[in-house]
């Protein structure tokens, strides 16, 4: 009787430290009611996020004026003096705005450099986004952490700057605008920002360095924030996501290093009109309190003269703690599991309670289940994207019944490898199986310490079971408990990389889950493997899997709470006079075919200026749609000159509408040198830029209309060719168009150009409409040039 308890022991053991280690990620108690002045608050900050968030206020709207003179009120509120920094900025991409950021600075007693917390204000273009996580959550971690310190009346040495920057979502153009022209950057040490990729779940703290990051660990650890959540991989994954933050720009060109605080959970949520007040979770907000608040007090009085490092650490958190160690100790440690593993392997053959031939039969359950689960789920996420196309337009890739499927394809990982380990009939025949994904985990972590040393906590786990071997082959006996406490370090490093994996890089990466749970299995093979009736657990996994599934395809249909995203664009092409109705859509639906019909065509065509997209997306169907009175831009040539072997130009775009944003292309690539836009010239700009693989040169947001004015140089033998796309972002508000609004469960699709009007066109001299049609033109042929100049040539297409 006794025995047969002992795998329903070792079960609940583990689904009780599993859920421990997610449980007290965060925190799970927070404030409802006055908390004390002298803390940081849950509910002030929320309502700051509910007044900043209660509309979309991306950069050129009406509504980001008002957040802006918002947030220099709340400043005032707290007896800080707000100091505005505004200019135009153009990135590497080519990224141009006019950025206003707003700063404020509180005084210490003798700084040796300066604390920056740093947060964006505006909210994603094109979606209609309130961005209540994105970032008004970290406006208000911020406020309201400084509104205890201020409170409490905290000791501290350095000064503390607070920028709320500007332009993040379009290309983070605010912070680019304050590294390089404020006076202050030069003082800052390092930097704390705050942001969102989500709306809810665990806040992950994501270290950016230049150099090595061993100070910078020191510095985190004994900030003693109560809940880190972190890791050494963390910052590899992050770099292979589409996307960086402002801290980006600090660390690349301003050699400043920081630490960014952002939690990615509801990611379906991001850049769309549901990143509202009511979606953001009060715990995570929460969490993000319980890191600023520890580490202001910290990191005001320490030593940020100099957190630079020639070395590095490895690191990661357990609940309530955040360990550390050396780089140089991750080769002794793969050392010693290979020493441990193989001692206790030469120990059990001698004592012949392990044999060679059930050590090699051990591949072959553990090699199977990687196949086959990894393989089901690769091609199971790949047909239910055929069963519900729907999810095609999804752009973040991860759906809203997401948890569900991580959680299935688990599941049925876990069945899977109940089956292949299911036949043994020799007593303790697990033990002889443990070695050989112990064996695999030893080359999984040799690569490790030579290619990516930043995953070197993952030898904890193996060195952990590897001693379930060894406690086995000397006493000749299983004890199910030891097993279990040996098995903690594995339950509290892996399971929450199962479920960030595909949190963090979509659904596309569920196989990636289902192998980590094969290999995370494999380290508890004494465990799983002692459990008898392996045929009940693998149908009972089965069973939780089918079950996970039915769940998932009752939440795939969309609704109210899960709303569908679908885009729409009025194109105008005015080189040939025709106008089309055109989407990003695959999957399309009433709405947009009230637009693009039934039967609507490829919009293959519409592709020749590609748009910029975060995932790469294509207009997908278009059909013609009627020309519209739209007033097209103004261009005037105020400079057409030859001079030596090149041609220089200065062009004027100005909008005869309200607009939002230029594109403008490089039809035949040609270089171009020298190029300034609005007098800005490309951060890092390297004496010339060339169009991308789509001819982009630049993208321009409109700030009150203000004009376009580029200015660059050709080879004389080289022909312009320019494209201009012109773009508002009224398609639902403007008078001349009577376009329905969406159904209740449709939202606007983010990270693509939508709810627009577009205007595409060539930039090129149109003799019929010149407006100086006399002594346009003078020569003059001096002996070492030849120049042509033409005076302010205006041209109205």
């Amino acid at each position: 009787m006794k025995t047969n308890q002992k795998p329903i022991l070792s079960f609940f053991f583990l689904l009780l430290v599993i859920f421990g280690v997610f449980y007290f990620m965060m925190p799970q108690d927070y404030d409802q009611s006055e908390a004390s002045l002298s803390e940081f608050s849950t509910k002030r900050a929320l309502e700051t996020v509910k007044e900043i968030s209660k509309k979309p206020h991306f950069v050129g709207s009406k509504n980001h004026d008002v957040v802006a003179q918002y947030i220099q009120k709340e400043f005032q509120n707290l007896g800080l003096e707000t100091s505005i920094q505004e200019g135009f900025t153009m990135t590497e991409k080519g990224t141009l705005v006019y950025s206003k950021n707003i700063l404020a600075r509180i005084k210490g007693t003798s700084n040796t450099k300066a604390l920056l917390l740093l947060s964006h204000y505006d909210s994603a273009p094109h979606s209609s986004s309130p961005g209540a996580s994105d970032d008004a959550s970290g406006i208000a971690t911020i406020l309201e952490s400084v509104r205890a310190f201020l409170y409490n009346k905290t000791a501290h040495k350095n000064d503390i700057i607070i920028l709320f920057s500007d332009a993040e979502e379009l290309g983070l153009n605010g912070a680019a605008l304050f590294v390089t022209q404020h006076k202050w950057a030069k003082e800052v040490g390092v930097v704390l920002n705050f942001e969102a990729r989500g709306s809810s779940g665990p806040s992950y703290m994501l270290m950016e360095t230049n150099r090595g990051n061993s100070k910078m660990v020191d510095a985190f650890s004994n900030g003693n924030a109560t809940y880190p959540v972190s890791n050494s991989l963390m910052y590899s994954i992050y770099k292979m996501l589409p996307n960086d933050t402002d801290l980006t720009v600090f660390r690349e060109k301003g050699g400043i290093q920081g630490f960014n605080f952002a939690f990615i959970d509801s990611h379906f949520n991001y850049h769309t009109e549901r990143d509202n007040f009511e979606n953001l979770s009060p715990k995570t907000l929460a969490h993000q309190g319980s890191y600023l608040f520890p580490l202001l007090t910290y990191f005001s009085n320490a030593d940020l003269s100099n957190l630079n490092s020639d070395d590095d650490k490895v690191y990661f958190n357990v609940p309530f703690a955040f360990m550390n160690y050396p780089f140089s100790w991750i080769i002794p440690m793969v050392i010693v599991a290979f020493g441990l593993i193989f001692i206790f392997l030469f120990i059990g053959l001698g004592k012949h309670v392990l044999r060679i031939d059930e050590l090699l039969k051990g591949f072959v359950p553990l090699l199977l289940s990687l196949l086959v689960a990894g393989g089901i789920s690769y091609i199971g996420w790949k047909l239910l994207l055929q069963f519900y196309p729907q999810y095609q337009d999804i752009l973040h890739e991860f759906t809203y019944n997401g948890h569900d499927y991580i959680y299935g394809f688990t599941s049925l990982s876990i069945a899977i490898c109940f089956v292949f380990y299911h036949k043994s009939g020799k007593r303790n025949a697990e033990m002889n199986q443990f070695f050989a994904p112990l064996f695999l985990w030893l080359l999984l972590n040799i690569g490790i310490a030579i290619f990516l040393k930043g995953a070197g906590f993952l030898i904890i786990p193996v060195i952990s079971s590897s001693l379930m071997l060894g406690i086995y082959v000397v006493t000749q006996k299983s004890n199910w408990l030891i097993n279990c406490i040996l098995a903690i370090p594995t339950l509290v490093i892996l399971p929450p990389f199962i479920q960030m994996f595909p949190v963090g890089l979509g659904l596309k990466i569920l196989y990636g889950s289902a192998i980590l749970t094969v290999l995370t299995f494999g380290l508890l093979l004494p465990i799983f493997g002692s459990f008898n009736k392996k045929g009940i657990w693998s149908a009972v996994f089965f069973l939780l899997s089918i079950g996970l599934f039915v769940k998932a395809h009752q939440a795939s249909d969309y609704t109210i709470e899960r709303p569908k995203p679908n885009s729409l664009v009025y194109l105008y092409d005015a080189d040939v006079k025709k106008s089309y109705w055109t989407t990003y859509d695959v999957d399309l639906d009433e709405w947009t075919k009230g637009y693009l019909g039934e039967k609507p065509k490829n919009a293959e065509t519409l592709n020749t200026n590609k748009l910029y997209s975060k995932y790469g997306s294509e207009f997908t169907f278009m059909s013609e749609a009627p020309n519209k009175n739209i007033a097209q831009p103004t261009i005037e040539f105020l400079r057409d000159t030859l001079k030596g072997k090149q041609r220089l130009y200065q062009i004027k775009i100005t909008p005869n509408r309200a607009v939002n944003r230029y594109d403008i292309f490089n039809a035949n690539e040609v270089t171009l040198h020298n190029l300034v836009a609005n007098g800005a010239k490309a951060i890092d700009f390297k004496s010339n830029i060339s169009g991308s693989s789509s001819g982009k040169i630049l993208s321009y947001y409109v700030v009150n209309n203000e004009p376009l004015v580029l200015s660059f140089s050709i080879s004389k033998e080289d022909k312009l060719d320019l494209n201009l796309v012109e773009s508002s972002f009224d398609l639902l508000t403007n008078p001349q168009f009577t376009v329905a609004k969406r159904k209740d469960w449709m939202i606007a699709t983010p990270f693509v150009l939508n709810n627009a009007i577009v205007i595409r066109q060539k930039i090129k001299p149109s003799v019929s409409i010149l407006t100086k049609p006399k002594s346009a033109f003078r020569s003059v042929n001096p002996k070492d040039s030849t120049t042509v100049e033409v005076d302010s040539l205006k041209y109205k297409n």
